[in-house]
């Protein structure tokens, strides 16, 4: 699929058939994480794949927002591990997993893998009924599958504003 497409046809899936994504298109959706650009590349992102019942199960005691998703990835870097910017107030952890997990949710859609992005959670929740380290911070879950029949873009999904009130030249 050209990139064009890529951008332009997927939508946030919110029903999912039970489906499961094959091994190859996942390790093509892990692997375009893997090469996503982080600051310094210092690769301080850790992505875990859950697809277990009892995973799953976990998931669904954190997040509403599963939406019958056969394979979760949950998004999480290290933050001990992140370059901190001049100034002191910020670091590279937040916005490098965005990065991957950007790059994780395109890759879905140009295999041809239904996608959604999950923020409605508590991340430290997250962390410990996942059994993370303390180390690692949960940034968001990426739910990967098929779209059940009748699953489609909501009505708002090709609604954008104008590049004049979001785009400014100086």
């Amino acid at each position: 699929m050209e990139f064009k497409e890529v951008i332009q046809n997927r939508y946030s899936c919110k029903k999912y058939s039970d489906r499961q994504v094959e091994p190859e298109k996942l390790a093509a959706i892990l692997n375009a994480g893997r090469l996503a650009p982080t600051a310094k590349n210092l690769q301080e992102q850790h992505v875990y794949v859950v697809q277990s019942a009892a995973g799953l199960a976990k998931i669904d005691e954190i997040t509403p927002c599963r939406y019958g998703a056969p394979t979760v990835l949950v998004v999480a870097f290290d933050s001990k591990n992140v370059f901190t910017y001049p100034g002191g107030k910020r670091d590279s952890g937040v916005e490098d997993a965005s990065i991957v997990a950007t790059h994780m949710l395109l890759a879905a859609a140009d295999e041809g893998v239904d996608s959604c992005w999950l923020n409605f959670l508590d991340p430290e929740k997250a962390a410990e009924i996942l059994g993370l380290p303390e180390n690692e911070e949960v940034l968001m879950f990426l739910d990967l599958g098929y779209a059940a029949e009748g699953a489609g873009p909501l009505p708002n999904h090709a609604k954008r504003k104008p590049l004049e009130e979001t785009v400014a030249y100086l």
